[in-house]
């Protein structure tokens, strides 16, 4: 279990490190997540910086206990914006397709870091 454990807690370590970095080399990609009355550069590169903040974190044994905590909330607070995005004419991820697909992914998400941070020592 423990071998399960590690290996779950730095896979998403390290995609929410890749998932940081893509808002700085992909800036516009997230453009349409972000609403209107927000500064979406702004928005974007502070999304960014927690995201790998939160990666690194989870990666480091130091940090994990709050890093995984604050993984399970951010996956929680993007879940309004995934809902949202399921009843849009045009979603922010591309296509109706997508945005039915990427909800229920959304609760393995929020899931996966309920149990790696359960599981953090």
């Amino acid at each position: 279990m423990k071998t399960v454990n590690s290996i779950l807690t730095f896979l998403f370590g390290g995609i929410m490190i890749l998932a940081g970095f893509m808002h700085f080399i992909k800036p516009h990609a997230y453009d349409n997540f972000i609403p209107d009355l927000m500064p979406k550069v702004l928005v974007n590169y502070v999304t960014g910086i927690i995201e790998i903040l939160i990666g690194v974190g989870t990666i480091t044994k130091i940090f994990r206990k709050q890093a995984t905590l604050a993984l399970l909330v951010l996956m929680i607070v993007f879940l309004p914006l995934h809902t949202i995005d399921l009843f849009k004419v045009q979603p922010a991820i591309g296509s109706h397709l997508l945005a039915v697909i990427r909800f229920p992914i959304q609760f393995i998400l929020i899931a996966w870091a309920w149990f790696i941070h359960v599981n953090s020592h």
